[in-house]
């Protein structure tokens, strides 16, 4: 499984707004590839969030991406997520991993 995390700071009273808007953005994704995403939030500082999405792998991934990112809702969805962001702490961290299958048991 292909990996993508992200990490940003969503103003506090914007969590509802950014549901709608991952509602919207999930459809168009949907649309051209298959993924799930997990949505943490920070016990100590509750603006700040990770995001994980798994997809099948890395070259469907970059594949699909090239389609969504045409899509010009998708580029108004951004937009609109940027604007949630703690203003001082505006930068949404990316990284990319591979999922190992071995799992073990507690």
């Amino acid at each position: 499984m292909y990996v993508k995390v992200y990490q940003f700071y969503l103003q506090k009273n914007k969590v509802e707004e950014y549901f709608l808007i991952q509602e919207k953005a999930s459809a168009i994704y949907s649309k051209y590839i298959q993924s799930e995403t997990m949505y943490l939030n920070s016990n100590e500082d509750e603006t700040k969030w990770i995001e994980i999405t798994r997809y099948k792998d890395e070259e469907e991934y970059n594949k699909s991406i090239a389609l969504i990112n045409k899509e010009k809702e998708i580029q108004q969805l951004f937009n609109q997520f940027q604007s949630l962001l703690v203003s001082d702490k505006n930068e949404i961290f990316e990284e990319d991993f591979v999922q190992i299958k071995k799992k073990f048991t507690f």
